[in-house]
Order: C-alpha cells, then sequence, then structure tokens
C-alpha cells in the first residue's frame, strides 16, 4: 500500500504547472488532463483506504504480542520462573515419534485383534520380580506387594528392518496404540500402576516382532489366614494372575523360565520370616466363559514368637505367678487379699481385650485364647481360694463359739494357737482343767476285739479316712487351704505349660 501510494504521488509531480483545463487544448493537452484527473482520484482512494490497512496491521501485531506473552507466561510457570526461548522452536523429537510408528506400521493394523487371530493360542510368558512385602493385615486378611511385572510375547505387525539389529524402547505414550495381554489380580483388593515421575511403564520391541512389556505395580490381594495355631502359626499366601478377556484358546500364560521366573530383592518383615516364594501354575474354570490359564506366586511366612512372648505371654505368666502371693498373706487381712485378686482379674481382662482387638472376628478358638483364658482362670480360682479360705475360718470359728471351747476373755498373745496365724480379734487363754468325777469318768465296754493280743513291736496302725472325712477335716483346718494352694497352684500351671508349649511349638 505504501508502495502504490509513493508512485501517485510521483505522477502528481511530474505533469507540468502550466497546463491549463480548458476545450480549446490540443488533443495531447486533454490526455495529460485526463491522466491527472485519474491519478488525484487514484490518491484519494488510497488515501481513504490507508487508515484501515493500519488498523488491521496494529491488531495483527496486537495478536502476536499477545501470543508471546501468554507463550512465555506459561514458560514461565513451567520452569519455575525461567523463561526457556528454546522451547519456542520445533520439537525435534516429534519427527523421531511419527518415524517410529511409520516404521512399526501402527496405522496399518487393527490392534484392538490379538496376534494371530483366528489361530492357536498366542504363548505369552511372565517373568515376576518382588521388590517388597510393604504390610500384612491379620484383621483384614490381605498383604500388600509391590511387583515388577513383565510380559513376553510376538507380534509380527511390529516386526522392522534394521540393520543392526537393535530394539527400541518406548514408554506408556506408544502402549496404548498396540496390543498387549490384559493380565490381571484374581481376588485383589486395591492395584495401582507408579506414575512418579512417569508412568512406570517400559515397551521393548525388537526387530523379528518380539516384545518386553514390563509394568511395577504395588497390589492388594485378599490371603486366607488360619489363625487356629496363633501366634505359633505359619500362613501360605499367593497372589494369582490370570487373563480377564482370553480363555486358553486365545491366549497362553506360562513362567517363562520356569521356577526361576520368580525373583526376589532381600525382603525383611517385622512379624514374619519369609521361608520360601515358588511359583506355580493351574487352570481356573468359569461356567460362562470356559478354562483360562492362572499363575500362581506362593510364599510362606512364618511368624516371629518374640514379640508376642514380650507382649502376651510373659506379662500373663507374671499376673498369674502374682496371684499366688495372696497364699502368703495372713487370711484375715482381707483388704490385701481381696484387692491382690481383683487387680489380676482386672490385667488379665486388659490383655485379653487388647489381643482380641487386634485379631478378626473368628468363630474358632485360638492358641493365643487358650492359653489366656486358662491362665485367666488361675487367676480366679486363686480368688475363690481366698473366699472359700475366709468362709471356712468363719464357720470353723462359730462352732467353737458355740461349744464354748473360746472363752470370752483371753490372752491376745496366744493368739496363734489354733491355725499358726496372728489374730488380734480373738482371745486364746489357757482352759481350766475340769474335776475329774465319777459323772465324767467314761467306762469303755469291754469288745470281741479286746480278746485279740496286743500289736507287737514294730507294727504300725493305719487310720482310713474317707473322702468326706478328709473334706471335713480341711473345713475344720481352713489354714491348710493355703498350704496346699502354695503347692498345687504352681505345679498345675507348670504342667500346662510344658503341655500348651508341646502342642503348638
Amino acid at each position: 500500500m505504501e508502495r502504490m501510494l509513493g508512485k501517485e504521488l510521483q505522477r502528481v509531480r511530474l505533469i507540468p504547472r502550466h497546463l491549463s483545463i480548458s476545450p480549446c487544448t490540443d488533443p495531447g493537452a486533454q490526455d495529460s488532463v485526463m491522466n491527472f484527473a485519474l491519478s488525484v482520484l487514484r490518491l484519494m482512494c488510497l488515501a481513504w483506504l490507508w487508515p484501515v490497512v493500519l488498523l488491521k496491521g496494529s491488531n495483527t501485531q496486537n495478536q502476536h504480542r499477545h501470543k508471546d506473552v501468554y507463550l512465555g507466561e506459561n514458560t514461565r510457570h513451567k520452569h519455575g520462573g525461567r523463561i526457556d526461548f528454546k522451547t519456542k522452536k520445533s520439537d525435534s523429537t516429534k519427527s523421531l515419534l511419527i518415524k517410529s510408528e511409520q516404521l512399526l506400521r501402527i496405522e496399518d493394523h487393527d490392534f484392538a485383534m490379538r496376534p494371530g487371530f483366528g489361530g492357536s493360542a498366542i504363548p505369552v510368558g511372565i517373568d515376576v520380580q518382588v521388590e517388597s512385602i510393604d504390610s500384612i493385615s491379620e484383621v483384614n486378611m490381605d498383604f500388600t506387594m509391590t511387583l515388577y511385572l513383565r510380559h513376553y510375547w510376538q507380534d509380527d505387525r511390529l516386526a522392522f528392518p534394521s540393520s543392526n539389529n537393535k530394539s527400541r524402547t518406548f514408554d506408556a505414550r506408544l502402549v496404548k496404540k498396540i496390543w498387549v495381554p490384559d493380565v490381571f489380580f484374581v481376588h485383589s483388593k486395591r492395584s495401582f500402576i507408579h506414575d512418579t515421575t512417569m508412568e512406570n511403564i517400559m515397551l521393548r520391541v525388537y526387530p523379528d516382532g518380539n516384545i518386553l512389556y514390563s509394568v511395577r505395580i504395588t497390589v492388594t490381594a485378599l490371603c486366607s489366614m488360619d489363625f487356629s495355631r496363633f501366634p505359633l502359626d505359619t500362613q501360605n499366601c499367593s497372589l494369582e494372575l490370570e487373563s480377564y478377556a482370553y480363555n486358553e484358546n486365545d491366549l497362553m500364560l506360562y513362567w517363562k523360565n520356569g521356577n526361576d521366573s520368580l525373583r526376589t530383592d532381600e525382603i525383611a518383615l517385622s512379624q514374619f520370616f519369609i521361608e520360601e516364594f515358588h511359583p506355580s501354575f493351574g487352570l481356573a474354570f468359569y461356567s460362562s466363559t470356559g478354562w483360562y490359564n492362572r499363575l500362581y506366586i506362593n510364599f510362606i511366612l512364618r511368624r516371629h514368637i518374640f514379640f508376642f512372648m514380650l507382649q502376651t505371654y510373659f506379662p500373663t505368666m507374671l499376673m498369674v505367678m502374682l496371684s499366688w502371693v495372696s497364699f502368703w498373706i495372713d487370711r484375715r487381712a482381707v483388704p490385701a487379699r481381696v484387692s491382690l485378686g481383683i487387680t489380676t482379674v482386672l490385667t488379665m481382662s486388659t490383655i485379653i481385650t487388647g489381643v482380641s482387638a487386634s485379631m478378626p472376628q473368628v468363630s474358632y478358638v485360638k492358641a493365643v485364647d487358650i492359653y489366656l483364658w486358662a491362665s485367666f482362670l488361675f487367676v480366679f480360682l486363686s480368688v475363690i481360694e481366698y473366699a472359700a479360705v475366709n468362709y471356712f475360718t468363719t464357720v470353723e470359728e462359730m462352732k467353737k463359739l458355740q461349744k464354748g471351747k473360746l472363752p470370752v476373755s483371753y490372752d491376745a498373745t496366744q493368739a496363734m494357737a489354733y491355725d499358726g496365724c496372728f489374730h488380734d480379734d480373738i482371745d486364746v487363754s489357757p482352759f481350766p482343767e475340769l474335776p475329774t468325777t465319777p459323772s465324767t469318768t467314761r467306762t469303755i465296754p469291754p469288745t470281741a476285739s479286746s480278746t485279740e493280743p496286743p500289736p507287737t513291736e514294730g507294727t504300725r496302725l493305719w487310720r482310713k479316712r474317707t473322702v468326706g472325712k478328709n473334706i471335713r477335716f480341711i473345713m475344720s483346718n481352713s489354714y491348710m487351704i493355703d498350704s496346699y494352694s502354695r503347692i498345687i497352684f504352681p505345679v498345675a500351671y507348670l504342667l500346662f505349660n510344658i503341655i500348651y508349649w508341646c502342642i503348638y511349638s
């Protein structure tokens, strides 16, 4: 536009000034006048269009300026305040990606179909490397494992010519455009592919069409646990892999390197010791879709007992032995023996409640339940023992008072005459001798046995007592209950521990 306007101004200047517009001029002058008029008309048109062109140019420059600012702000935001002007250049990897897609002929095939569709089943080899076992939950009966899952198969559609026979490695962006096996974890509760800083997916394609597809996955799966021997138990758990859509007629899963297909890093768990890791193979049948190949990752876990010895067994043993202290306390010290018995009972209840809270609500008895409830029974019987001692002592003293053997006044220094225990509320004084009268003298009638010869020297006389007499004897001498309990309770508890640990250890 500027060039056209300049040319018209030059034409106007070149017209002679002596030319005048009149009808008397010659034909050459008329032509010059007409040219001058046309030049003026063009100049007026250009002058009218000039502001419009300037306005349009300014708008275009503003748009480019705003676009540059927008790109600059985005670049500054992505690069932490630094503007990298190299990002304005074309990405050199874009053409490489296009070349890779063209080299693999991705657009020439339908990758929604499996390789060799309509033919025999495609073999897919599996290789697993266990990175860690993150947690094992007894309450939820599950475990969480992080592993590298690698798939091996051949797809002739992705074969490409190569002079050096080198493979090509891609990330998750190309995986979405080709066919990959649809392996899933049976009985899994949660699972995800790690995506820091990018999705942990690798695709490696070889010139002959062999493919390696590797992903890093964390999965939480079900483990059916048996707690009948808890905490002296051993658990067998397994992680199962299977194709979701393709049955054995379309896809055959197998361990690529046999038993060497399962590898583990150095794994250390807080409560378990991993005894064995081994792979296995099987088939799963579904009534509506048929048979499917299934791979198993089996591992055996043996629980460490030392934690439970410190937290459960040792405190329980101490509470049981503490309850035996009451056998050496005077039976008249009611507050001391009752408070000791109640304290041990409540402590055992707290231990049982704490163990039950950390375990699933199963319908069978666990080994730890047997030990805790047996120990609780020993503690409870120690409290019942004192209740029996106190009751029999009271009955015995009431009988003596009724028979008059206990006078009202007595010497307190002889308070241990009856049972060997000190009493400050009963006076035991020597009884006065009763006079011997003929009425008090008893005559023993002769019996048939009196004719028998007296026992010779060295002969021992045995007096047999029935069970009822023995019980009445103990009831009349209640202090003997504490004496027997000091021996019976420890021996019985020791015998129980021997039997328990022989069965469950």
